[in-house]
Formats: C-alpha cells, sequence, structure tokens
C-alpha cells in the first residue's frame, strides 16, 4: 500500500510499476531493498547506513521519484529503515543552498591539509621488460605499496566503473577525471552515443534537424578519427552515422579522417581506411556520393588539445575546409602508402595533411556555403579546438583565409559553459554536485595545478565539464606550459618537478586546504611508444611525489595518490589469450601506445592520517568514484549521500 510517506514493497510484488527484491548492503548489515522504478527518471536505491544499494545500468545518480510525499515532482533518496519491517521511506533532499552543506564525519576531524595527486596513466600490470613504471626507479611509490598494505590498494578505472559500455573499453583522462571529480558513475560519450544510434534517436534531434536544413543542396562532412579504439570515436559509429545520414536525405557525403595509431596499433589505419572505403562503395551504390576528401594523422592534423599547439589545428582546416595540403591523392589508400615510401618512419599518428583529388586534380570534397559539418568524435578535449575554429566568427587564432557559412554540430556538446558548439547530436550527461562545488561550500579552500596538456582534466574535467572556479576566493588554478614544437619523449620530465615544487610551495604557505596536481609523463610519453623515454618519465614522477610528500610531512598533512587509468604499464601488445608480447612479421615486438585496462593503485597515509583509518575490504570492486567520498571524508566530513560509497574506515 502506498501512503503520504511510507511505500512498502514485498519481494517481487510490484507497486505501480516497482518491482523490488531483498539483498544485502555491503556497508552494514541492513537488508535492502534493489528497486526497478518502472517509467521514473532514474533508478536507484538507498540503504539506512547511507551508502547506495543499486543504480540501473551502472549510471548513477541521484534518484528521484513521483508522487512521493504528496509532491508529484520531488528529488529524493529512497532508504531502508533500520527498523527492518521492510518499509522504505522517501526523504526528499534539501533545496537550495542548504543542499551543498556536508555533515561532519564522526570520527574524522576537520582541518588536515591534504596532497591529492593524480597520475596520468599510471596501472598496475605485469611487472615484465615492458612495464615502464616496473623498470623506472620508484622507490617512493614501491614503499607505499609495500610497507602499509592497508593503506595501498587498487581500483578499478576503466569499463563500467567510470561509465563505459562494456569492461573491454579502456579507460581515459576525460572519463577518469569525471569519476573522480564528480563521486558517481554516469553514462560517458560512447554509451550515450550507442544509445542515440540504436534508437534512431540521434536522427530526430534538434542537432541533426538543424544539419537538415542544408539539404536538398548541401553536402555532409563528418570529420573525426577513424579507429575502434573507442577512446575517442568508434568505427561502427561512424558507419551508422554514415548510412543513417543517407537515409535521411544526403545525397552527398564527404569523410575527412584523422589516422589513429595510439588507442589502436600502429600500422592498423590501412585496415581502418579500407573498412571505410566499404561502406562508402555501399552507400554510392544506393545513390549517394559518399567519398574520403582529406586526411592525416592525429597529432599532426586537427587533434590538438588545451591550445598547445594551433598549428596542428590549422593544419587540419587547410586541407578539410580548403582543400589544401602538401600532400594530394585520388585516394585515401594511395595517400597512406606513398607517404609510408616516402618516409617509412612515419607512423599513424604522425602522417602529414592530404586531400583527395579528382582526375583534374581539383579537390573533392572541400567545405564550402551551405554545407553541414559533424566532428564525430565524441570525447571532447581534442575537438574543442577545431570546434572553436567552425563556430566562433571571431575566432583569430590562425587566419581560415575563408569561413564557409554551414551548419556545424558536434556529436557531443564539448564544453558546456562555452556553450561549444552550438549544436551537438547527443545530449550530455548531467555532472552536478561534484566534488570541488561541495568543498567550495563547505569552506575548503583547493589550489590546483597541472601543465598545459592536463591542466584541462584536472580543472573543467573534474569539475563535471564545467569551465572555470566555483570561487575566486576558495580556489586557485595554476597552468604551467607543457613544451611546445616537440615530442614528449624527447623531453621526458615534462614538468613533473615544476609542478610538485609549486604544489609544495602552495601546500607549506598554510592558505590552501586541499592541493590538487596531475602529473602527466607516464601518459604523454606512454603514448609515444618509446619505452626508454617512459622509463625516464615515470622516475621524474617519482621523484616528483617525493617532493609533495615531503611538503606534506613537513605540515602534518595527508597525502591521497591515485592514477585516472593505465598507460605506461605496458608498453606492448599481448596475446589475449596467454598475455605473452606480440611480434611482427620482421620479429619485433609490437608496440603499444593506448591506455590500458589495468587498475590503477591509490594509497593514503602522511602525519595527519588518524589513527586507526584504513582502507576497507568489503568493496572489491570499487573504482575511480569512490575516490571523492574518500577524500571527503579525509577533510572531515561526510560524503554526499549520492556518491559512490567512501574507501575508507576507521578503526577504534
Amino acid at each position: 500500500m502506498i501512503g503520504r510517506k511510507w511505500v512498502f514493497i514485498s519481494k517481487s510484488s510490484p507497486v505501480l510499476g516497482m518491482i523490488a527484491f531483498t539483498s544485502v548492503c555491503s556497508s552494514c548489515e541492513f537488508k535492502r531493498f534493489n528497486c526497478s522504478f518502472i517509467n521514473l527518471w532514474t533508478q536507484s536505491a538507498f540503504c539506512g547506513c547511507g551508502d547506495r544499494m543499486w543504480s540501473s545500468n551502472s549510471a548513477r545518480s541521484r534518484s528521484r521519484a513521483v508522487g512521493c510525499c504528496s509532491n508529484p515532482l520531488t528529488d529524493a533518496l529512497w532508504r531502508k529503515q533500520s527498523d527492518r519491517k521492510g518499509f522504505i521511506r522517501c526523504i526528499k533532499m534539501p533545496q537550495g543552498e542548504g543542499k551543498m552543506k556536508l555533515a561532519p564525519h564522526p570520527k574524522l576531524p576537520k582541518g588536515k591539509k591534504i596532497m591529492l595527486i593524480i597520475l596520468d596513466g599510471w596501472g598496475e600490470q605485469i611487472p615484465d621488460e615492458f612495464n615502464a613504471i616496473h623498470r623506472a626507479e620508484t622507490p617512493i611509490m614501491d614503499y607505499l605499496k609495500t610497507t602499509a598494505p592497508e593503506k595501498w590498494r587498487l581500483l578499478k578505472a576503466h569499463g563500467s566503473a567510470v561509465g563505459l559500455p562494456t569492461e573491454e573499453d579502456m579507460g581515459n583522462s576525460e572519463v577518469g577525471h569525471n569519476a573522480l571529480g564528480a563521486g558517481r558513475i554516469f553514462k560517458q560519450g560512447a554509451s550515450l552515443v550507442d544509445s542515440a544510434l540504436e534508437t534512431g534517436a540521434i536522427f530526430e534531434g534538434s542537432g541533426f534537424k538543424y544539419l537538415k536544413e542544408a539539404l536538398p543542396n548541401g553536402t555532409l562532412h563528418l570529420i573525426g578519427l577513424l579507429s575502434d579504439g573507442g577512446v575517442h570515436s568508434r568505427f561502427d559509429q561512424l558507419q551508422l552515422l554514415l548510412k543513417g545520414s543517407a537515409k535521411q536525405g544526403f545525397k552527398k557525403i564527404r569523410v575527412h579522417v584523422l589516422t589513429d595509431g595510439r588507442d589502436v596499433a600502429d600500422g592498423s589505419s590501412v585496415k581502418y581506411v579500407q573498412m571505410l572505403e566499404d561502406t562508402l562503395e555501399e552507400l554510392r551504390g544506393e545513390g549517394c556520393d559518399a567519398r574520403i576528401a582529406s586526411g592525416g594523422g592525429r597529432m599532426k592534423v586537427t587533434m590538438d588539445r588545451y591550445e598547445n599547439d594551433w598549428n596542428v589545428v590549422k593544419n587540419g582546416w587547410y586541407a578539410h575546409v580548403l582543400g589544401e595540403a602538401p600532400h594530394r591523392f585520388t585516394s585515401c589508400l594511395e595517400a597512406l602508402k606513398k607517404l609510408k615510401e616516402e618516409d617509412p618512419s612515419v607512423n599513424d599518428q604522425y602522417y602529414p595533411p592530404f586531400v583527395m583529388v579528382d582526375e583534374s586534380g581539383k579537390p573533392v570534397g572541400p567545405i564550402v556555403d551551405g554545407d553541414a559539418v559533424v566532428t564525430f568524435n565524441y570525447r571532447a578535449d581534442r575537438m574543442v579546438m577545431l570546434a572553436k575554429a567552425l563556430d566562433d566568427e571571431q575566432f583569430d587564432k590562425f587566419d581560415r583565409v575563408r569561413c564557409p557559412k554551414i551548419k556545424y554540430a558536434g556529436m557531443l556538446l564539448y564544453d558546456a559553459d562555452l556553450k561549444l558548439p552550438r549544436n551537438y547530436l547527443v545530449s550530455p550527461p548531467e555532472f552536478t554536485e561534484t566534488s570541488g562545488e561541495y568543498l567550495v561550500h563547505n569552506g575548503v579552500k583547493s589550489w590546483v595545478c597541472s601543465e598545459t596538456v592536463k591542466f584541462g582534466h584536472v580543472t573543467f574535467v573534474w569539475n563535471g565539464n564545467r569551465s572555470g572556479q566555483f570561487s575566486n576566493t576558495l580556489e586557485k588554478y595554476v597552468e604551467i606550459p607543457s613544451d611546445q614544437g616537440i615530442s614528449f619523449d624527447k623531453q621526458p620530465e615534462m614538468k613533473a618537478i615544476a609542478i610538485a615544487s609549486k604544489a609544495a610551495e602552495a601546500l607549506r604557505s598554510g592558505e590552501w586546504d586541499q592541493v590538487r596536481v596531475n602529473i602527466a609523463n607516464g601518459d604523454m610519453i606512454g603514448h609515444t611508444g618509446n619505452l626508454e623515454a617512459t622509463i625516464l618519465g615515470c622516475t621524474t614522477t617519482d621523484k616528483a611525489i617525493k617532493i609533495m610528500l615531503d611538503a606534506t610531512e613537513e605540515v602534518g598533512g595527508i597525502f591521497v595518490i591515485t592514477a585516472d587509468h593505465g598507460n605506461a604499464e605496458d608498453m606492448v601488445k599481448r596475446n589475449a589469450k596467454t598475455g605473452a608480447p606480440i611480434k611482427d612479421k620482421q620479429g619485433n615486438y609490437q608496440i603499444l601506445t593506448s591506455h590500458t585496462c589495468a587498475p590503477v593503485p591509490i594509497a593514503i597515509g602522511g602525519p595527519g592520517l588518524p589513527k586507526g583509518v584504513r582502507f576497507r575490504t568489503d568493496l572489491p570492486n570499487a573504482g575511480l568514484a569512490n575516490v571523492a567520498s574518500t577524500f571527503i571524508n579525509l577533510h572531515g566530513f561526510e560524503a554526499p549521500h549520492d556518491y559512490e560509497p567512501t574507501l575508507i574506515e576507521v578503526v577504534d
């Protein structure tokens, strides 16, 4: 029966579309109800101890109920009460400013200084010759791992733990920092796009309707990474977008391909181009003039990020938009073959820009007035700069020569605060009430720093894809310029020591309650495939950690060290069944430049860590989203009820 405040649900009995069954809370001994709220916005249940019990599709957010407490639309937590009589009480969420105030932790004091260190691309894997972290000199990380097992553990950083569709989906810096900062698991880019394509909703939304304003005469241009690496884009999604667009009326389509070799094996671009050509030939057979128009390697053309090198985007603009490039070919396969013959050292990431031309030498697909354009990458960081060039009439980072009047949409909204792009095909997940916002509302002062290539991750991405600071007085964001014009393996120390030194200075100043940094070496150098340089980068990272832990020791603070995903720990392709390294036909080991699905470490410690604090042992599948509750606890507060459970417990 249903009353004003209480809902009774018995095992497997439906009540107003609600189905439930009992199980046991992982944090206490209460029985819990796993509830499937049919036709409600989200699906979730909470135990009386405050931990979330369950939510559907592994995409967890605050539950909402319809008709609870005589209020038809009320934000609510469904919580099992300690009377154990099978009742769930609907507790109305506080509204306005008060809802951001956190309760004091019953056992952990406020006022501790916390050094929060994110190691980018630092996972745990087989300790062999291809593990750059294992081979590096890392006495600090080794010490933390071996001397205090109750304060060191592994976390999941891939697949469903960070909102990605399958356990085969490797993590990345974007979803990793989203989970770390938000404290919850949301469906991420690939999952959102998959759903929109499977249901056809992508073609019914306002973004695609905007593109269709280019019909009947406009060409549809698709620009993005040609790969099934699953980090920035996926080939199967491009196929569905191509076929769906043709059915929606586009009779002329041009694809501008960016070759990968980073999230997938180097040399695989030929395979993906051939697969694309097969799809385009099929479309041509159905009456759609579909062709590849331009291309280049992802690190040379279009896919720069954080305004590190606008020349990369300029290369893309000239090839994709103007139809101008130093290399011209009649087919993309010919381009890859001849460019490789001209320079055998070139790899998929670094192909120079090229354009396709017809028999008369005329480019087959420049972007002109009246055309429609889609950037089909779902990950934002390496599409934002091109989006600015396509969407901003006042753009001035390079001479665009001409700026065609087009209908442009991104696959997703890449920057919510900048409203970039203005049109997009798939609506993004909601990222609100992130840990940074909670800290500000509870008076915790944060100093945040990284170098350019990861600065956006530890700020914008951490804050739920939100630009700017929550407070100009309680927060300070510091960016250290990354090296420009060289591959990161040429200077593998990067800016780790500079970041660590500034972080140590910030903590020692006494002004900041939390110092948060990202150290990029493991990821950025790991992506180059240069094993020896990555080893040196990891050694430098450990030296940087020591600088920051020394400062933590001096101020009597607490440190939390973790990572966003794996990379440097495994730099060779392996046999999926045996784990043995794979060699090519010439007998050379096949270098792995992509992220991995490896778990990542988390370590806590420092003189300020209260006695009795240790990692819980009842959360074997914990992931990055559990970290936020953990450091909020260490600041002396109870974590928000809708956050993933804390990793720590206090033993009396």
